[in-house]
């Protein structure tokens, strides 16, 4: 289990599917993360990662970056833990051999506040994301994909792939079906955060800002602050 901010769905779900709680995963410390750790682990003897400079309550294997984390009968391989800060300063991602469970960092075309961090952290962040292959598939914590995507339009309306993008994820919401998860390959191409460089980004970057904006974290930081009003 990833990032449990409730029990009780949690435990309706793995009694459904008779299924067993065998870990608890934690990307960061805010509580519609963190909340159902307690009672998920009560009467289980089950270990709980978490960031290491954080502190998170039930947490019994604190991680930081490059630790591994062994998961038999459900990974193959150990996780990789990639330190992430921007949204909280201790924000961490499980990376596997093609997947990423990356909290409130990287969203489905787009990214998360800055509720500690600075830009410049969060831009590190995400272009460490963005450098996983284009195949890995992008677990994020949050179904905030469609929001995101009438952002991106109005930063690059002359992006193609974008247009596609909302008609396919408009879709899947119609069925409620998740747009989630995403890819890497999906997000470089589509998500303005990820696309600092592009010049009609700037473009949208500098015009929020009033002002030229001189590089990719300059702009990240504009269109980060554009998208807390928009």
């Amino acid at each position: 289990m990833v990032d449990p901010g409730e029990a009780e769905s949690v435990e309706a779900y793995l009694d459904a599917n008779q299924l067993e709680l065998t870990a608890i995963l934690v990307t960061h410390h805010h509580a519609d993360h963190t909340g159902g750790i307690a009672a998920l682990a009560r009467g289980r003897n089950i270990p709980v990662y978490g960031p290491a400079n954080e502190q998170i309550a039930g947490v019994t294997h604190p991680l930081r970056e490059a630790d591994a984390v062994m998961l038999p009968g459900i990974c193959a391989t150990p996780l990789r833990v990639m330190e992430i800060p921007g949204h909280t300063l201790g924000h961490i991602a499980y990376v596997g051999d093609d997947f990423v469970f990356c909290g409130d960092t990287l969203f489905g075309a787009g990214c998360g506040r800055l509720f500690e961090g600075t830009a410049a952290q969060m831009h590190t962040s995400l272009q460490r994301l963005a450098s996983l292959d284009d195949a890995t598939r992008v677990f994020c914590t949050h179904e905030y994909t469609l929001s995101n995507l009438r952002f991106a339009c109005a930063v690059e309306p002359g992006n193609t792939g974008l247009a596609a993008r909302v008609f396919d994820e408009q879709a899947k919401r119609e069925k409620n079906l998740p747009t989630l998860p995403s890819t890497v390959g999906l997000e470089r191409a589509t998500n303005p955060f990820l696309r600092t460089r592009e010049l009609e980004v700037t473009a949208a970057a500098a015009h929020f800002a009033r002002r030229p904006v001189e590089c990719a974290a300059e702009v990240f930081a504009a269109l980060r602050a554009y998208k807390d009003v928009y």
